[in-house]
């Protein structure tokens, strides 16, 4: 049975990286340990490690992205949480069966990862990620 090992991730939609940078990097002493382009999620994400989780700060690449929006409608903020899942095909097939809202009820494949999300009107507000890493 698929089940949820971890908090993979805690993403935050930003406006500018650079100026949230100084509070995450600078004031709280976190690591950056990189910044990608995610085409996907037209978005740029910057990478801050801490423990076996990452806060994710994520600007938006597009105006009428999912991001873009929840920026426009709420300023930024947490955006969504991730959860690492050990067969998230299983925990799909799962959810799907107890009736649960799926925005994506086929993975997304990254390079190194797979991905869905779960729709917040199933989590009690929530916008869920699930994950899957496939090079451990």
């Amino acid at each position: 049975m698929a089940k949820i090992t971890k908090i993979n991730h805690v993403a935050i939609a930003v406006k500018d990286i650079d100026e949230s940078l100084v509070f995450w990097r600078d004031i709280l002493g976190m690591d950056l340990h990189h910044t990608e382009d995610v085409p996907s999620q037209k978005a740029v994400v910057a990478f801050l490690p801490t423990g076996d989780s990452e806060v994710e700060l994520v600007k938006p690449t597009v105006d009428d992205s999912g991001v873009a929006k929840f920026i426009a409608e709420r300023g930024g903020g947490i955006h969504h949480l991730c959860m690492e899942v050990d067969d998230i095909e299983g925990m799909l097939a799962m959810l799907k069966e107890k009736g649960v809202r799926l925005i994506d009820e086929v993975a997304r494949e990254l390079p190194g990862r797979k991905m869905a999300f779960i729709h917040p009107k199933s989590t009690g507000g929530v916008l869920l990620e699930l994950y899957e890493v496939l090079d451990k």
